[in-house]
């Protein structure tokens, strides 16, 4: 049995310019973190006891007898491109909701591949599985997704990546000492809208929009260069208004991004003291990211009592293998 760990991520500017439609004629980069919350995925062979050959288990269980079988898109598409032939078994748990705009897809494909190297005995590098789960999302699921998840959730930390031109996927580690990283912790708070949505379906609009909003985009583009200087200044003032400045933008891409519930969070706290914010992933719904000075949490914290605040910290490990003992449930 085999057990990964791989994070789910928060991303502060530049979202929009990863995808291949638009850096494939420009240039982006994004800027964002990984958190302390975690899809978690245990992956062993299954014993040939049964009438079904493998198992998958997430919101639903599936029973197949053959991976052409399998519902879920990325199970079925990892293990095609994994070439597996035994019989599996998938367990997948999530610390947050699915759909939430906290990368969880790109995190299940990098996890799911990392577990499954490591059941043919095999450890390879963040890189490699960053690649081969935007592969798999892009060209085997056909899904309208962007390129920082899957980097994000193999390489884990602090990190601002670069897309398209000569420096395609080039990943600069951000370096900030641990007093300065717990500062820029201790701006942020999340909320839970109370509701998710399908982000591939938001993006596909989104991707459709690119044409007619190059100049948004290329401003996005900036804006990720801009938030990197406020983090070597440490200006976190200038760094929340910059949040602020982008969801602005971010929100004319499509008229699906926002709806009115999330302004109406949003706009609470701004009016309680945040200085910025942004909703999280392709739009729609599911988390908010509020950042404020620390001694205003208190007062949005009562404005949005109504709503659900996830406490988090920093992660920077990446996708890992967390317990290993291969050779559980094979039978010889």
């Amino acid at each position: 049995m085999i057990i990964s760990r791989t994070p789910f991520r928060v991303s502060f500017f530049g979202g929009g310019t990863d995808y291949p439609a638009w850096f494939q004629e420009n240039t982006g980069a994004t800027l964002a973190t990984t958190i302390d919350k975690y899809c978690w995925i245990t992956c062993r062979y299954l014993p040939p006891f049964f009438d079904h050959k493998s198992r998958i288990i997430y919101s639903k269980m599936e029973h197949v007898k053959s991976i052409n079988d399998i519902e879920h898109p990325s199970v079925r598409e990892v293990l095609r491109f994994m070439k597996v032939q035994e019989g599996i078994e998938i367990h997948h748990d999530g610390d947050l909701p699915a759909r939430t705009g906290l990368g969880s897809s790109s995190a299940f494909t990098v996890g799911l591949l990392n577990v499954l190297y490591a059941l043919k005995g095999r450890m390879v590098s963040k890189e490699q599985l960053a690649s081969e789960a935007i592969y798999v999302e892009q060209e085997m699921c056909r899904e309208c997704v962007g390129c920082q998840d899957q980097v994000l959730a193999a390489y884990g930390g602090l990190n601002y990546i670069e897309f398209g031109g000569s420096n395609h996927l080039r990943v600069t580690k951000v370096t900030l000492s641990s007093d300065k990283l717990f500062e820029l912790q201790g701006h942020l708070m999340l909320f839970f809208t109370g509701f998710s949505r399908m982000a591939s379906e938001i993006a596909k609009h989104q991707i459709k929009n690119i044409p007619v909003k190059k100049q948004d985009l290329k401003e996005l583009h900036q804006m990720a260069k801009e938030g990197l200087r406020c983090l070597d200044k440490h200006d976190w003032i200038r760094f929340g208004k910059l949040l602020d400045k982008g969801w602005l933008i971010k929100r004319q891409l499509s008229d699906k991004i926002t709806t009115p519930h999330v302004d109406e969070i949003y706009t609470a706290a701004k009016k309680a003291g945040a200085l910025g914010g942004k909703l999280l992933g392709a739009g729609g719904g599911g988390f908010v990211l509020i950042f404020a000075e620390p001694g205003r949490h208190a007062a949005i914290r009562k404005r949005l009592k109504n709503f659900l605040e996830i406490p988090f910290r920093f992660e920077s490990l990446g996708s890992q293998i967390i317990f290993y003992q291969p050779d559980s449930g094979k039978v010889k």
